[in-house]
């Protein structure tokens, strides 16, 4: 009886306990994911306008000297405007790696199109920058392939503390991709960008891109170590906190560099959607090499990979190759038929094939006389 007694008193609390805590939990989840939603919002906000800003500080620049960012001068560190652009991009960078403290990666990169949209509209309404409707179209479906992308890849592993992060940066694997990672960025700056940096935006794109997979891993792991400082363990006397913190501030230096000579040098409207897809694929990459999520794929997930990075594929095509041309929906082919009978419908363009078929030049003594025949009379000008 008395187990009994046990076993009818103890585990109704326990269930009640356990409830309770279940519903805690599920109450601040929900919350973190608001306050992670409404950071990934500001954040694209900021740093889509950021880029308008510093776009304009370098061309108030380039007009009153020839030592310009894209030829790897620095005289925008003396605009005023250059460095609205810089602080909003910060407080936009800062606001989104706090959203990755609070909400999965699986919303908060998605969210990081909405700069691109921010930055293609204030460019066209502020810079006066064409952007056709293949443009937009391109732009429209490298946001499209980059967040089905995103939603297809796996949710990352949470990292409890500082020596469980530890043993996943020293994992050969992560240390095969780093060391790949150096080589692509070392390349890219000392060969590609001599001689094609101002020819092919992919090449500054490319470094910004590879680079920012390690800010967005250190910013991780930094945000790692303010946690655990906080619940009362210091993770400021661990060198690994410092040493993330240093590659943060490196990689960030390198891609603020080559972003801006990225923007001085070819519209924005094009950098903008770019750098989002190959900033997005690469920490995605990265992301799912350090948390040794990648094995875990569905088959459902991997179909959902490739065509997300089939449909950015096109994306980056219709942006670049037509980007020259007038295309809008004023200029697009009518699907109205004219009253025309079907055979009559190349009628105008049939006759005058048979007059260019039916015309001579014949010389005579310098004077060139037009000879016109048809099937019923010729007129013989000999």
């Amino acid at each position: 009886m008395q187990g009994g007694n046990e076993s009818g008193t103890e585990i109704p609390v326990n269930l009640t306990a356990s409830g309770n805590m279940t519903r805690q939990e599920s109450e601040q989840d929900l919350k973190d994911f608001y306050i992670g939603l409404f950071l990934a919002i500001m954040s694209s906000l900021f740093i889509g306008t950021s880029f308008i800003f510093k776009k304009l500080g370098l061309m108030r620049l380039a007009k009153q000297t020839s030592n310009r960012a894209g030829a790897g001068g620095y005289g925008y560190l003396k605009e005023w405007m250059w460095w609205a652009g810089m602080i909003l991009m910060t407080v936009g960078e800062f606001s989104n790696f706090a959203a990755y403290a609070f909400a999965p990666a699986t919303l908060v990169t998605p969210l990081g199109a909405l700069s691109v949209l921010v930055s293609a509209m204030l460019a066209s309404r502020i810079l006066k920058e064409h952007l056709n409707l293949l443009g937009k179209t391109g732009c429209l479906l490298c946001i499209l392939g980059s967040t089905v992308m995103v939603i297809s890849s796996p949710k990352e592993v949470e990292v409890a503390n500082m020596k469980e992060l530890k043993s996943m940066l020293v994992a050969p694997v992560f240390i095969g991709f780093a060391v790949l990672v150096v080589i692509i960025a070392l390349v890219a700056i000392f060969y590609f960008v001599p001689r094609y940096g101002n020819k092919n935006v992919l090449v500054y794109i490319t470094i910004c891109s590879v680079l920012g997979s390690f800010t967005v891993m250190g910013c991780k792991g930094f945000g790692v170590a303010i946690k655990e400082t906080f619940r009362g363990r210091n993770e400021f006397n661990n060198e690994l906190t410092y040493l993330l913190l240093l590659v943060i501030i490196i990689c960030i230096l390198i891609q603020l560099n080559y972003l801006n000579r990225a923007l001085d040098i070819f519209n924005t409207a094009v950098v903008t959607p770019i750098y989002y897809v190959f900033f997005t694929s690469s920490v995605i990459a990265a992301s799912l090499i350090l948390f040794k999520e990648w094995g875990n794929m569905t088959g459902d997930k991997i179909l959902g990979d490739i065509c997300g990075f089939a449909v950015i594929i096109v994306g980056i095509f219709l942006l670049n190759a037509f980007k020259d041309m007038s295309v809008t929906l004023a200029n697009l082919p009518s699907v109205r038929k004219d009253s025309v009978p079907n055979g009559d419908l190349s009628h105008n363009n049939r006759d005058r094939e048979l007059l260019l078929k039916n015309e001579e030049t014949i010389n005579m003594d310098s004077v060139t006389v037009t000879e016109y025949r048809d099937d019923s009379t010729r007129y013989d000008l000999n």
